[in-house]
């Protein structure tokens, strides 16, 4: 029995490089079912977006019925802990602790966060739509508590992804970053689409109680994985206990890191290109609709459509990067494969043409993928030694608030154009905008991409 399992293990671990995405990764230090169930906290990640962004702004406008405006300030919430990120990166490359850990802690207590916020949710939301036997509670208190909820989820889920993109950028060795990043955020989208896909079903006949016990599984679900993930990954050292002489200053740290001239360009860069590959992100679904008269069974599937598209161009980029590419001319290559996709959208209403705006949003996400995974491999690349949390920390909170304001704004400035313009010049003027900002991201890469050519 012993050596038929050894047959199958060795025979996986040949596999398993052939056929599972950025399987290479792995190393003699970091074998691939570490690398594997560290990336566990990216799924949690996933789960808590896809919870917080799709299926609660759904049910809390039309089960519960609850005001737009409200649902809009209560998702919004979450972006108000993003900017932090940088501080929180920082804080956890200096940690020091009796036990050795510097990242460890951050995890377990962003883990505990997250699960609180998750647990008090449910109860909240129901007082604030005043379902069942809280129709009696004060609006206030339904308002307050969820606000709470949404903020701790918020604070958790930006404190884990940025230490744990710290903490894998410490295990990997320099050659394998760009495949860990890779690995990272597939691992995220694999949490987002298995959570679309399972909070869909358990909730498609809803119910107060239903509710609930989605969104405490997906507390008690985020525990179990984060706390999986950080278990005997960072290795304790001696050196990290007790006070330093000396206690480092944020405000150092980030001069250090700004002094190389790339790095306030390449978060420049960062915050244009998120933001042009963001401000479509909840129109996608409405102009097939209405534009193209697609079905909702047509519709649904361009999420899964640009999730793809993704997911193609981090493997891409990740190959190519591995092979000691110019992160930065990676990124440059994805605005531009943005700008004929965005012109595909576009297009796409004035033809009728439900497959040239499928491909164009294929385009968007494999343009997406190429430049969000340039720009964070650029970040890892500009960190000073033992300050990857800050550097990354910088990247996070940068792409999570350009992208969150996207977002909003572009549905306002769709809403505002149709009233101003008649219905559907809004979804173009977006989309056209878009292509402006990317067009802009491009010439703000460009010194950098020209900075690194070989002489």
């Amino acid at each position: 029995m012993t050596t038929k399992y050894q047959k199958i293990v060795r025979g996986w671990s040949e596999l398993a490089p052939k056929f599972l995405p950025f399987a290479d990764a792995a190393s003699e230090d970091l074998p691939l079912s570490r690398l594997l169930r560290l990336s566990l906290f990216q799924v949690s990640v996933g789960m808590a977006l896809v919870l917080l962004v799709g299926t609660l702004n759904r049910v809390m406008i039309v089960e519960l019925h609850v005001p737009a405006s409200i649902v809009s300030i209560m998702v919004a919430i979450p972006l108000v802990f993003a900017p932090f990120r940088a501080l929180i990166g920082f804080r956890s490359d200096n940690h020091r602790s009796e036990l050795g850990w510097r990242r460890v802690p951050y995890m377990w207590m962003a883990s505990m966060v997250q699960f609180g916020g998750l647990a008090i949710m449910p109860f909240a939301l129901l007082v604030l739509a005043g379902a069942g036997q809280s129709a009696s509670a004060p609006a206030w208190v339904g308002l307050v508590a969820a606000a709470i909820a949404f903020l701790m989820v918020g604070a958790g889920l930006h404190t884990i992804q940025t230490v744990g993109l710290a903490l894998a950028n410490d295990l990997a060795a320099e050659e394998s970053r760009p495949k860990v990043v890779g690995l990272m955020y597939v691992m995220l989208l694999v949490g987002m689409i298995g959570s679309a896909l399972a909070f869909g079903s358990a909730l498609s006949d809803f119910s107060p109680g239903a509710l609930i016990q989605v969104i405490q599984a997906s507390a008690v679900i985020t525990l179990l994985l984060n706390v999986i993930a950080l278990w005997k990954q960072e290795p304790r050292s001696r050196l990290r206990r007790g006070k330093p002489a000396v206690e480092p200053s944020f405000t150092e740290a980030w001069r250090t890191l700004t002094l190389d001239t790339r790095a306030m360009r390449t978060l420049v860069a960062i915050g244009l290109g998120t933001f042009a590959f963001s401000m479509e992100d909840i129109l996608l679904e409405p102009y097939g609709g209405e534009i193209l008269h697609m079905s909702v069974s047509a519709t649904t599937m361009l999420t899964a459509t640009l999730s793809i598209g993704g997911l193609v161009g981090f493997a891409w980029a990740s190959k190519v990067l591995s092979q000691g590419a110019d992160p930065y001319r990676m990124s440059w290559s994805g605005v531009l494969i943005g700008v004929p996709a965005f012109m595909a959208v576009i297009a796409s209403g004035y033809l009728d043409a439900e497959w040239l705006f499928s491909l164009g949003v294929l385009g968007i996400g494999f343009g997406g993928g190429l430049f969000s995974h340039g720009t964070l491999t650029s970040c890892m690349n500009l960190a000073p030694k033992d300050q990857s949390g800050l550097a990354l920390g910088a990247w996070g909170a940068v792409q999570a608030t350009a992208g969150g304001l996207a977002m909003a704004l572009g549905g306002v400035a769709r809403d505002v154009v149709d009233m101003l313009m008649g219905p559907g010049v809004g979804y173009v003027s977006v989309y056209a905008f878009e292509i402006l900002m990317l067009i802009f991201t491009a010439f703000v890469l460009m010194p950098l991409i020209q900075r690194d050519k070989p002489r």
